[in-house]
C-alpha cells in the first residue's frame, strides 16, 4: 500500500487516506474536467457558433486551471508530509484556487466578449465532474460515520 495521512477529527473515526490513490483521483478530476470542458465547447460550436465556444472554453478552462493550482500545490511534491502540514496544503490550495478562479472570470468578464450564458454553463458541467468523482471514491459503507 501507499503512503499515508491519517487525520482524526472529533466525533469521528480516524481514517487513513491513500495519497497516491489521492493523488491520482486530484489528477484525473483535472483531465476530466477539462474534457468535459471539450466538449460542451463543441455543443456550444454545434449549436451556435465560434464566440459562445470559446466563451464555454473560457468558463471550463477557468475551474480547469483552478482544479490544477489545487492538485499541483496538494500532491505536486510528491513526499510524505504530517497531517497538519496536508492539511494546510489543502487549505492553502483551496484559497489560492478560489482566488485565482475569482481573478480568471474578473480578467475574462471586463476584457473579452463572451456569451456569459455559455461561460457559466460550462464551468457548473466541471462541478459535475467533481461530484461524481466524489461519490465513486466513497467506501461501500458510505463514508465516516460518527461516534464510529
Amino acid at each position: 500500500m501507499g503512503q499515508a495521512a491519517f487525520a482524526p477529527q472529533a466525533g469521528f473515526t480516524v481514517i487513513a487516506i491513500d495519497l497516491p490513490k489521492a493523488r491520482r483521483l486530484a489528477f484525473s478530476v483535472v483531465l476530466w474536467q477539462a474534457a468535459v470542458t471539450l466538449g460542451v465547447a463543441l455543443v456550444c460550436w454545434a449549436v451556435a457558433d465560434v464566440r459562445v465556444a470559446v466563451s464555454a472554453l473560457l468558463g471550463g478552462g477557468i475551474a480547469t486551471a483552478g482544479s490544477l493550482v489545487m492538485a499541483g500545490l496538494v500532491f505536486g511534491g510528491g513526499k510524505a508530509m504530517d497531517p497538519q502540514r496536508v492539511l494546510g496544503t489543502f487549505y492553502l490550495g483551496e484559497a489560492l484556487k478560489v482566488a485565482l478562479v475569482i481573478v480568471l472570470f474578473v480578467v475574462v468578464l471586463k476584457w473579452m466578449n463572451v456569451a456569459p450564458l455559455a461561460m457559466f454553463v460550462a464551468f457548473a458541467a466541471t462541478f459535475l465532474v467533481y461530484w461524481i468523482a466524489l461519490l465513486r471514491a466513497l467506501p461501500a459503507s458510505g463514508g465516516m460515520r460518527p461516534g464510529a
